[in-house]
């Protein structure tokens, strides 16, 4: 069933068409502070909580549905946040054509769509060519959090985490059960008080080490890939 599109009109969304026009989205921002981005922002539980905690640095929440970004607006704008911006894009453009080099302190992905038929599994956000990507576009020593409360996800993404040269992990495992003062969403609060726990990893980009090519990242799965500068 397809979702009934609505039209989000908060100050703190950014149409697609004008973040493609804009030479920068840090500039989008009405201060300057270090940016940090949230895929899959959900109803945008968490980003709140982040931003409340830091109003020293700026955050762009992303999202596919257009729902959760019209709800995430709600909660930012009911909070009177201004280093917070919505976007509706899928990750791997909003970085590729939207986001420089070196240009985030952090990334967050919460409890992503795990797709746990394993004929599926190729279809999660999270694997060596997205890492690589998050590579690219992490300032040195930027911070990559993730979070899932599927099993495999979890100790998949922190398997290849520690593989990936670039990156440092921060935790003594490749994944934990606590993070400690990592906001916690309505979503993982769900899952936490049936008992099942959310898997962590903490990781951050190493500032010794450089990829011998900029990423080339592939048309994924619910992407929608258009040039940059077009309407």
């Amino acid at each position: 069933m397809s979702q009934t599109m609505r039209l989000i009109t908060s100050p703190s969304f950014i149409p697609e068409a004008k973040a493609l026009k804009a030479k920068c989205l840090a500039a989008l921002f009405p201060s300057e502070q270090p940016l940090s981005l949230e895929i899959g922002c959900g109803i945008g539980d968490f980003i709140v909580q982040l931003a409340l905690r830091h109003p020293e640095r700026n955050f762009l929440a992303t999202d596919i549905f257009n729902q959760g970004c019209l709800k995430t607006c709600s909660r930012v704008d009911e909070a009177g946040l201004s280093n917070v911006r919505v976007m509706r894009s899928e990750a791997r453009f909003l970085m590729t054509h939207l986001l420089g080099p070196e240009s985030l302190q952090a990334i967050y992905i919460n409890c992503p769509d795990p797709w746990p038929k394993k004929r599926h599994r190729k279809r999660r956000l999270v694997n060596h060519e997205f890492l690589q990507l998050a590579f690219h576009t992490l300032q040195p020593d930027g911070e990559f959090h993730f979070s899932t409360d599927f099993v495999d996800y979890g100790v998949s993404v922190g398997e290849m985490l520690e593989a990936e040269p670039g990156f440092a992990n921060l935790q003594r495992t490749p994944h934990s059960h606590e993070l400690k003062d990592y906001p916690i969403s309505k979503y993982m609060r769900r899952f936490l008080e049936l008992g099942q726990p959310i898997y962590y990893c903490h990781f951050r980009r190493r500032a010794d080490y450089q990829l011998e090519r900029p990423p080339a990242i592939r048309r994924g799965f619910r992407s929608r890939w258009v040039k940059p500068g077009s309407s």
